[in-house]
């Protein structure tokens, strides 16, 4: 099994020149705690976290509305190819400590992976929670 067989495809994204604002107000309505930033062509260029808009905007005491989402993205992306194992993907995110990963094709998004994807998969429940470990192990180290 591979990782086109359980990401969304349905991916929510952001383009980076929009407000932080905007960004807030579409992870509220989908319920979602990341969105991929996408340039123009389609390409991933970025994921910003409700974690960044608290650290990189409001603590900072920015407007979200006058701050861009490129202004507080993290650019360096950990992503998949949908062509991946679920293993490769839960190895990645457990190197990577994130819990979600882009899946891209070319230079391409084209959907998105998460824990939760693999752990509903009986047969990569392990490998999820093997994962879901390590990235709590080092936060407890913070």
């Amino acid at each position: 099994m591979n990782v086109r067989d359980c990401m969304n495809s349905h991916v929510i994204s952001i383009a980076p020149e929009e407000s932080v604002a905007v960004a807030a107000r579409l992870m509220a309505r989908h319920n979602v705690g990341a969105l991929p930033v996408k340039a123009r062509d389609g390409s991933l260029c970025g994921i910003v976290t409700d974690r960044d808009m608290v650290l990189r905007c409001m603590a900072l005491n920015r407007s979200a509305e006058e701050t861009s989402v490129a202004r507080i993205m993290t650019g360096r992306v950990a992503a998949v190819s949908p062509t991946a194992s679920l293993t490769q993907a839960a190895d990645c995110m457990a190197k990577e400590q994130v819990r979600r990963l882009p899946v891209v094709e070319g230079r391409k998004l084209v959907g998105i992976v998460s824990l939760g994807d693999l752990s509903h998969r009986d047969d990569y429940a392990m490998e999820a929670a093997e994962a879901l470990s390590e990235i709590t192990a080092n936060v407890k180290n913070l």
